[in-house]
């Protein structure tokens, strides 16, 4: 039992770098033969770890081996267009200029009930307020709306919003992020100051940011014994 548990340890810690270098999309992003490779690097690391009198290596190398497959498939998808089309696919237009590409539908297999789930999705519910839907290489449902149904944005009214920048966190859970307080020129004794208004100290602090103006939002750790 104290094997198989080791095994697992070992093999949960190799798919998971194999993943990581794999890239940080999500399932549902993922390219056709991303998915394929992500199915058969569980499918490999789940025969060692329960069968023992396979050698732990059985598992790792063609788990290694996947991931320079997927490493060289990648930069080929950089290198060449043409070998990307025939990979990973084209997109294919689903409804064109507000009207149902039926052939496109026929071709991906995609019913109207399908494609009216994936534009409510999108918090669309009216077929009529689309103007392009557009089925990705991902399978994800990409949609355009028609002018007169888009929300409006400040350049429609020719205004120009301040810049928010991002958000930093200066404090997580106690912890100082003394990287992000260098990224924004500050240094310890600044942001003691700044939650000091707060009636605490910064190790005190669940969390404390600071977004793009300069505000800062400052939350306190409860008391253990509360």
């Amino acid at each position: 039992m104290l094997i198989t548990f080791f095994r697992a340890i070992v093999l949960y810690l190799i798919v998971l770098v194999v993943m990581r270098l794999m890239g940080k999309r999500e399932i549902g992003q993922m390219q056709p033969f991303e998915l394929a490779i992500a199915i058969m690097i569980a499918d490999l690391a789940s025969i060692p770890m329960t069968e023992i009198g396979i050698p732990i290596f059985n598992g790792i190398i063609p788990i290694l081996g996947l991931l320079v497959m997927h490493l060289i498939i990648s930069i080929i998808n950089i290198k060449s267009i043409k070998a990307r089309e025939i990979i990973c696919g084209k997109p294919s237009i689903l409804i064109y200029r507000g009207k149902i590409n039926e052939k496109a539908l026929k071709k991906e297999r995609f019913t109207i009930n399908e494609l009216q789930e994936r534009l409510r999705a999108n918090n669309i519910v009216n077929l009529g307020d689309v103007e392009y839907a557009i089925l990705e290489t991902s399978g994800e449902v990409t949609v355009v709306q028609k002018p007169e149904k888009r929300n409006t944005i400040p350049e429609d009214f020719n205004i120009t919003p301040e810049y928010e920048g991002i958000p930093y966190d200066l404090v997580v859970d106690g912890k100082i992020m003394k990287q992000n307080l260098k990224i924004i020129g500050k240094d310890y004794n600044w942001l003691k100051n700044q939650v000091k208004k707060f009636h605490i100290r910064p190790e005190e602090a669940l969390v404390v940011t600071i977004d793009g103006k300069g505000q800062i939002f400052c939350q306190k750790k409860e008391n253990k014994g509360g």
